[in-house]
């Protein structure tokens, strides 16, 4: 659960973003016609094909090629929709599904049960997934990637959150992801089949609100918080799901610091690999990191990341790529009177 201090920094930075994003919302007065249209809000459910989020519209427009990091221009945000599932109240983790058009994948923070929400990119919501025999002790991030069967999708829930650093043992829930469609009726269901990754730290138990899986390898990675200095943790692909894996630990990372925020409030709390394996994202509460790199013989970090368009939101600790590539959601914890608002960023076309 937030502290006072960070609920008091998600609130200074909501006003912030508030202010930003009005100022973005109104047009100069040499603004075109097209770009007033850019900046326009949809509404929730009624968005036209070219201010809605892409992927809601198409799913996977193939690879993406690599290219330097100035290579990728992202504008907005533009505002895709209130979440409208009351229970999704602290989210978390956001993935966007690359099978089933328009649907995206959350959970909440520490205090709900082992359960993901299946919402639409516009916030309208389709169902609440129960994970059988999986525990929540504090779920902070939530991947998307291959597992043991082929060509099957796997949703992966990083039980891995750690405010005072004493836990031995961290856990992620794989399981198969279901089938959802975005014009179906919410459903309530149990999903079987949930393996257990135990994870451990080399060198002692961290804080962490981080997880990816590399499209190109299946290898899993942890990314620590409560400090500039992250620490980047890998358990290679396939991940054993009846012995316990000591991380190895790979390298760190050294991000902008949080004015005014506490140790808790400094660091990593979320991120995600593009489809494609050649895009990474990482995001404090006040920033968005990008990398590329040119194959999966690359580390995530080989090169120097540059930083992406990004509004603060109170309490914001969940990014997503769009299943195509063609931009990146955010999603924030609610806060008094503000509500969870889904956020999109896409990509520009520079040709």
């Amino acid at each position: 659960m937030p502290s006072v201090a960070l609920l008091f920094l998600g609130l200074s930075v909501s006003a912030w973003g508030c202010a930003a994003r009005a100022s973005q919302e109104a047009p100069s007065s040499e603004a075109t016609s097209s770009e007033a249209a850019s900046q326009e809000t949809p509404s929730q459910e009624a968005l036209s094909q070219e201010a809605r989020p892409p992927d809601a519209v198409s799913l996977d427009s193939g690879p993406l090629t690599a290219g330097p990091p100035d290579a990728a221009p992202f504008g907005g945000p533009v505002s895709a929709g209130v979440v409208q599932h009351a229970p999704l109240r602290e989210a978390s983790g956001l993935v966007a599904s690359r099978k089933h058009p328009g649907v995206l994948w959350s959970h909440n923070d520490s205090g709900d049960g082992p359960r993901l929400f299946a919402l639409t990119t516009s916030g309208r919501h389709l169902g609440v997934f129960t994970l059988d025999g999986a525990e929540a002790r504090d779920w902070e991030d939530l991947a998307i990637g291959a597992g043991p069967s082929p060509g099957v999708d796997y949703l992966y829930a990083g039980d891995i959150g750690d405010n005072e650093s004493q836990r031995d043992l961290t856990h992620v829930y794989r399981v198969a992801e279901p089938a959802v469609d975005v014009d179906q009726a919410p459903v309530d269901t149990t999903l079987t089949g949930v393996s257990t990754i135990t994870l451990r730290y080399p060198d002692g138990p961290s804080d962490a609100e981080t997880l990816l899986v590399d499209p190109l390898t299946s290898d899993l990675y942890v990314i620590t918080k409560r400090s500039t200095e992250v620490a980047i943790y890998r358990a290679a692909a396939p991940q054993s799901t009846t012995e316990v894996i000591v991380m190895e630990r790979e390298s760190t990372l050294s991000l902008a610091r949080v004015p005014l925020a506490p140790a808790a409030g400094q660091g990593a709390v979320g991120g995600d690999i593009a489809p494609s394996g050649l895009e990474v994202l990482l995001k404090t509460y006040v920033e968005v990191y990008y990398w590329k790199r040119a194959s999966g013989a690359e580390s995530l970090f080989a090169h120097p990341s540059v930083t992406l368009p990004y509004v603060p939101e109170p309490q914001g600790e969940a990014i997503a790529w769009a299943a195509d590539g063609s931009g990146y959601f955010t999603l924030s914890e609610e806060a008094p009177s503000i509500p969870a608002t889904l956020y999109f960023y896409p990509r520009q076309d520079t040709n």
